[in-house]
Order: C-alpha cells, then sequence, then structure tokens
C-alpha cells in the first residue's frame, strides 16, 4: 500500500528540489561575482556556501531515486533508508558549514580584519535572504507534507543560507555604524544555530535506523481509526516503524470467533484501506486475524 502516495509525494520532492537547485547555481554566481568585484571575502564565502546547497540538493534526489525503488529479493522492506541515510548526509554538510563559518570568523577577529562596506555587497546579501527564505518555506512545506527526513534537512540547508546572508547584511550595517566585527560575530552565531539543527537531523535519522515507532500523534490516529470499527473486538500488538517516508505497521485483531474466513478477511482488509486512505504518509500494513476467546484477550 501507498505506492500512489508515495509517486505524488516523489514528484513533489523533485520538482522543488530542481527549484532549489536553480536558484542555488543563480545565487552562487551573483555572490562570488559581486564579492570579487566588491573585494568581500564575506559574501565570496557566502557564494561558496549557496553552491555547497547544489550538493545537498543532488543527495536529496540520489536518496529519492535510490528509496523509490521497488522491494526485491536483498531489500523485500523497499529501500526507502536510502533517504534517511542522504538525510544524515546533508546533516553532516551542515554541520561543517557550520563549523566553517565559526572557524573563519573567529580566524577574522583575531587578525582584526576590517572592510569597507560596499553598498552592492548588502544588494546582493537581500537579495540572497529573500530567495533562500522563500525557498526555505516552500522545501519545508513540501518536506512536512511528503514526510521526507531528506527533503527537511534540505530545506534547513537553505535557511542556513539565508542566515549567512543575514549575518553579511549584519557585517554591512556594523561596518557603516563603526563596529568592524560584527559581521563575524554575526557569522558566529549564525554557524552554532547551523550545527544545532545538523545535530537535530542526524538525531532524527539515528532514531529512525534504531527502529524507533513512528511519532505519538500517528499512532493516536492509528488506534483511534482501529477503535471506531465495531468488527474488531479488541486488538494488541501493535507495533509501528519507520523506513524512509513509509510507515510499516502490523497488528493483531479479535474478531467474532463465529465468522467465517471471508468475513474475518473482509474486515482485515477494511481496516488496512482505511488505514491507507486516513493517514497521510504511505503505509504498509500487514494485520493478523485472531477469535475473540478468554485466553487470546491482553
Amino acid at each position: 500500500m501507498g505506492n500512489h502516495k508515495q509517486d505524488i509525494t516523489g514528484r513533489q520532492i523533485k520538482t522543488i528540489t530542481h527549484i532549489g537547485m536553480a536558484v542555488n547555481i543563480a545565487l552562487s554566481v551573483i555572490k562570488v561575482v559581486i564579492g570579487l568585484s566588491a573585494a568581500s571575502l564575506a559574501l565570496v564565502a557566502d557564494g561558496i556556501h549557496s553552491l555547497s546547497d547544489v550538493a545537498t540538493d543532488v543527495a536529496v534526489l540520489l536518496g529519492l531515486r535510490l528509496g523509490s525503488k521497488e522491494p526485491d529479493q536483498s531489500h523485500p522492506y523497499g529501500h526507502g533508508r536510502a533517504e534517511t541515510f542522504s538525510a544524515g548526509l546533508i546533516a553532516l554538510i551542515l554541520i561543517v558549514v557550520g563549523g566553517a563559518m565559526i572557524y573563519y570568523a573567529t580566524l577574522a577577529i583575531a587578525r582584526d580584519e576590517i572592510t569597507a562596506p560596499r553598498f552592492c555587497v548588502l544588494i546582493a546579501a537581500v537579495i540572497s535572504v529573500a530567495a533562500k527564505e522563500w525557498l526555505y518555506k516552500v522545501t519545508q512545506k513540501v518536506a512536512i507534507r511528503s514526510h521526507s527526513p531528506a527533503l527537511y534537512a534540505n530545506a534547513w540547508h537553505h535557511r542556513s543560507d539565508a542566515l549567512s546572508s543575514i549575518a553579511v547584511v549584519i557585517g554591512y550595517v556594523s561596518l557603516e555604524l563603526g563596529f568592524g566585527h560584527g559581521d563575524q560575530v554575526a557569522a558566529i552565531a549564525v554557524g552554532l544555530m547551523i550545527i544545532w539543527v545538523g545535530i537535530r537531523v542526524i538525531s532524527n535519522a539515528l532514531r529512525e535506523l534504531t527502529e524507533a515507532a513512528v511519532d505519538p500523534d500517528t499512532i493516536g490516529h492509528i488506534k483511534k481509526i482501529i477503535n471506531s470499527d465495531s468488527s474488531i473486538r479488541q486488538y494488541h500488538k501493535l507495533r509501528t516503524r519507520m523506513v524512509g517516508r513509509e510507515v510499516f505497521l502490523d497488528l493483531h485483531i479479535l474478531v467474532d470467533p463465529d465468522l467465517k474466513i471471508t468475513a474475518a478477511h473482509e474486515i482485515a482488509e477494511s481496516l488496512e484501506k482505511t488505514l491507507d486512505e486516513q493517514i497521510t504518509r504511505p503505509i504498509n500494513i500487514t494485520v493478523h486475524i485472531e477469535p475473540d476467546t478468554p485466553e487470546l484477550r491482553k
């Protein structure tokens, strides 16, 4: 179940990621060219940061391609974990980017590096903030809808680029006000924030890889759907886990012991269909049918 949902969300992920790649390439060219012409190392570094976003875009597309492959003999539960590894890779890149921002900002303060403010640098940075914050919001929206950990991580990489551009804006303003190290201080704060986001994304990826259950809200929704079916007298051994964007769920249901096998099977089929229709993310369901007898009740 859930293949149709996988296909729809897969197309949405591809579309927003391709848009992100185009924006990242355009911004990196603009910032590097203006940064070199205005002798702004901060803007050049920001342009290289935008270029690093292209690498994470590629990681998302690669993870999506591998994760969307049909189950086979060696991977009977599918290849969804490829997207989880992709999210982990992007998170590592975020941590490296944040660390590099802190390192170079600290180095610049130690060397007492101060440059003259250039208005073109401010314009380029403001354009970058607007473009990357918009890209963050639309990417995060698709990530939430598709439950894609890799796309969520990539959305935060877009925001990290917007934040680094904000550091450039702060640097320009601070130079105009006579404080020569404002951009470096802002860059350190942004770097710490980016590292924190990277650690959080890696934590979520590790949680999935250790077979953790899905989030409490989704489990609550699943239980509500099961309890609403009057044909199911009781249930137990409800277990869930995530494989990429897909929920794997199995449970035992107790039904009238006098029912025919075909009738009991129809109850299980109806439950699977309802769960597939009402759970927003792709779901793979296994239902074990048991007779409602005292010894089987939990």
